[in-house]
């Protein structure tokens, strides 16, 4: 897909890797406005394609009483005002049929989750919305299989399609990331490794998922270095707070850190 299709998005003739990145779930305005100030500032200062990336809910939950969502309309109306605050485009993840339409008008980019994407309904039902679609991995398939996903939103009349690896099972309370995978998907459609997903420890007896944010770096590094297209991060400036997934997301303060180190090793990477 050409990323000039996404609304707002900047900074694409700067040789950069694309990102997606924000909070797991919107948990309120200040929040969501205080990741995006930040993400921004920091993008814009090292010229990289920048969606910023929150769920409106979340409806994959281990527990029933794990949270969910504020609201949706009331984070998508926050989603709104992210963009138009920061003249940036969003992502959010759907996670029913009826989502797709409602998440569109409010949303650049649809997120489908990797324990949904071989739901063909929900699949056609993103696509047939003329947004751009993000369709997450499953962890449980291997890159050769999503390129029938990819013709699933392509069948719609729709070629706005990016593909996202998120890690594979290993085992029960592991992921681990093949970076063979990377240049199979790209075959297929744009592709983006989400790194902090790919980190998580899932399936812990407590019903809550662990993950391991002190190894972002080094996956994110590798990823840049086999030539992903884009990079999808989920942070917070409180992650030990966060209402979800602030096992494996990456502390605000550590951003601009880590981003400058992938930017250097694109401009190596770019030269070859």
């Amino acid at each position: 897909m050409n990323l000039n299709t996404i609304p707002n998005i900047k900074h694409l003739n700067s040789g950069n890797f694309f990102l997606l990145a924000g909070p797991c779930a919107i948990e309120g305005e200040d929040m969501a406005l205080r990741i995006a100030e930040k993400v921004v500032s920091i993008t814009d200062k090292l010229q990289i394609p920048y969606v910023f990336k929150g769920s409106f809910k979340k409806a994959n939950r281990s527990r029933i009483d794990s949270f969910s969502g504020i609201g949706d309309e009331k984070a998508l109306k926050i989603l709104r005002k992210v963009a138009e605050t920061f003249l940036v485009p969003t992502v959010t993840d759907i996670h029913t049929n009826e989502d797709a339409a409602i998440a569109a008008a409010y949303v650049d980019v649809l997120q489908i989750p990797a324990f949904l994407v071989r739901q063909t309904d929900l699949v056609v039902a993103a696509a047939q919305t003329g947004k751009v679609v993000n369709l997450k991995k499953g962890q449980f398939m291997s890159p050769e299989s999503m390129k029938h996903a990819v013709q699933k939103v392509l069948d719609c009349q729709n070629a706005n399609v990016m593909v996202t690896d998120r890690g594979t099972m290993f085992g029960y309370q592991d992921m681990i990331v093949d970076f063979r995978g990377i240049p199979t998907l790209q075959q297929y459609a744009t592709t983006v490794l989400d790194v902090t997903h790919s980190l998580q420890q899932p399936n812990q007896s407590e019903g809550v998922t662990g993950g391991r944010p002190d190894k972002i770096e080094t996956i994110a590094k590798a990823g840049i270095a086999v030539g992903v297209d884009g990079i999808f991060i989920e942070t917070h400036f409180d992650p030990a707070n966060a209402k979800s997934d602030g096992a494996n997301m990456l502390h605000l303060d550590y951003f601009e850190d880590v981003m400058t180190k992938l930017v250097a090793i694109r401009k190596t990477v770019n030269q070859f």
